[in-house]
């Protein structure tokens, strides 16, 4: 009896061993299927103020995630419901937190090429670069990698919730168990600032408890190797206000009389930063050491400078970094928009009373929002101005020569999980087995996103993995979804499904 139970554990255990070297072969049976169901869900319109589609889309995901075995929940927020999913394997197995969103960005038919951004169209590229319409009956014969499908949320971020459950129906297809307890997260409303989940987190946070989280959300590294991000940065924004005269003034009977608010302006903005693009506010990059081992980390990200310079049309980059990943390890500063008072049609001859600076702060994990736009109002009152945070009173214009009104805005902090953590080894580890290479790793990428406060909240330790292909036109008409990206995240997806963390 004992021999034969070995037998059978040796059967099982080999079997399970082939069927994930396997893994390839298994993908391309199943790929046909994959896309067909994927055309399905992107088919389903998603823009939260549709009430009825919202709840199309929650209906086919709640329908396909219980069939590979998930207890689904709507859970009640400010806002919309957020869509909540569980599969506990083994109470002894660690829990991870998975996060996607449902919703996609608002979108102009008439900018796409397509009739309706919401009916996907199977294209592939012509001979002369433009993208044609082929029949989804194509799909039933050989697949090419390179041919995308094209729709909103195709790629952001419905592709991913397709990836997932691929892997799981795979797994389940194999007689294989997720090496995992799994929670997921499905929200609603992420594109248009995921307020209703992040109303959430206190009422919920017991259930949301997990070990690790993982957002599988955003595109992969533009080498379109599998990739890790372990953090993105925050932001802090601020508007800074130059005053003249309290009213406009004709520029022919005041010019070289009434200083113009915008040359103000302009020169305390240029005390800011230096022509090389570093920040000269004092303290502004305190806190921020990047030691032999990060600057290795950070070099071994496969970005290509010319092709970047190229794609932005710009001759060189600025100096805050020696290359682009060292340069999203420091604080900006920017000034997003930059206006007077005249806001009507065409040019007038005036001198306006006053000139604008709207400013965005991407915070790092070193820089706290609120202690960063402080470190602004300093250097403003060093440079000899009169800082307040309204307008200034008749009184206080015939005091002050500079004066400058001073408003601070929202802050969200960046986070960034530790690379060398033993979170972030297991992942690399599995993916470099899987994949032959390692990953990609980002140790932090440029963008903030809305689900920050929701990591810091929950204080999971959070990794990005990103899996569709960067020119996927996110946000933007014709967005699109190549079936290679289709293919590699469900093998990436099997990857971390059969990893022991």
């Amino acid at each position: 009896m004992r021999n034969y139970l070995t037998v059978l554990f040796v059967i099982a255990f080999g079997w399970q061993i082939q069927s994930q070297e396997n893994w390839d072969q298994t993908i391309d049976k199943k790929l046909t299927s994959v896309l067909w169901s994927h055309k399905e869900l992107v088919g389903i319109p998603n823009l939260p103020q549709d009430l009825e589609n919202v709840y199309k889309n929650i209906s086919w995901v709640k329908k396909k995630y219980q069939d590979v075995g998930f207890q689904l929940e709507t859970l009640e927020s400010s806002t919309l419901p957020v869509l909540f999913a569980e599969r506990m394997v083994d109470p002894k197995l660690k829990t991870i937190l998975f996060y996607f969103h449902l919703d996609g960005q608002p979108v102009n038919p008439d900018a796409w090429d397509q009739e309706d951004p919401f009916v996907p169209v199977l294209k592939e590229k012509s001979p002369k670069g433009d993208w044609k319409a082929i029949a989804w009956d194509n799909l039933n014969e050989k697949i090419n990698d390179d041919w995308r499908i094209f729709g909103r949320a195709a790629a952001d971020d419905k592709a991913p919730i397709t990836m997932m459950l691929s892997a799981l129906e795979i797994l389940k297809a194999e007689g294989m168990m997720p090496k995992f307890n799994l929670k997921i997260i499905f929200d609603l409303e992420e594109e248009y600032g995921s307020n209703g989940f992040l109303s959430t987190l206190k009422k919920y946070k017991s259930k949301y408890a997990s070990d690790y989280m993982i957002i599988m959300d955003g595109p992969a590294h533009n080498s379109n190797q599998p990739t890790l991000t372990f953090g993105c940065r925050g932001i802090a924004t601020c508007s800074i206000t130059a005053h003249g005269a309290k009213l406009p003034q004709h520029s022919g009977h005041y010019g070289n009389y009434v200083s113009n608010p915008v040359f103000t302006l302009s020169r305390l903005l240029s005390t800011m930063k230096g022509e090389d693009g570093r920040v000269l506010i004092d303290g502004y990059y305190d806190g921020i050491s990047l030691d032999e081992q990060t600057m290795k980390i950070l070099t071994s990200v496969p970005d290509d400078t010319d092709f970047i310079n190229k794609g932005l049309i710009i001759k060189n980059a600025e100096k805050v970094g020696t290359t682009y990943q060292e340069a999203l390890q420091y604080p900006s500063l920017n000034v997003r928009q930059i206006g007077t008072s005249w806001k009507g049609k065409g040019l007038k001859t005036v001198i306006p009373e006053y000139a604008t600076a709207h400013i965005d702060v991407r915070l790092v994990k070193e820089t706290d929002g609120a202690k960063q736009l402080e470190k602004v109002k300093k250097h403003i009152e060093k440079q000899g101005f009169y800082v307040i945070d309204r307008n200034p009173t008749d009184k206080e214009r015939m005091t002050y020569d500079k004066i400058v009104t001073f408003k601070a805005n929202r802050y969200v902090n960046a986070f960034r999980t530790d690379m060398n953590s033993t979170f972030g080894a297991t992942l690399s580890e599995s993916l470099t087995k899987t994949f032959g290479k390692e990953p990609v790793r980002i140790r932090t990428m440029g963008g903030t996103v809305p689900i920050i406060p929701a990591i810091n909240e929950l204080k999971i330790p959070a990794i990005i993995v990103p899996m569709v292909n960067m020119d996927n036109n996110q946000h933007s008409p014709n967005e699109n979804i190549r079936i290679g990206n289709i293919r590699q995240g469900i093998k990436i997806c099997l990857s971390i499904l059969n990893t022991e963390f």
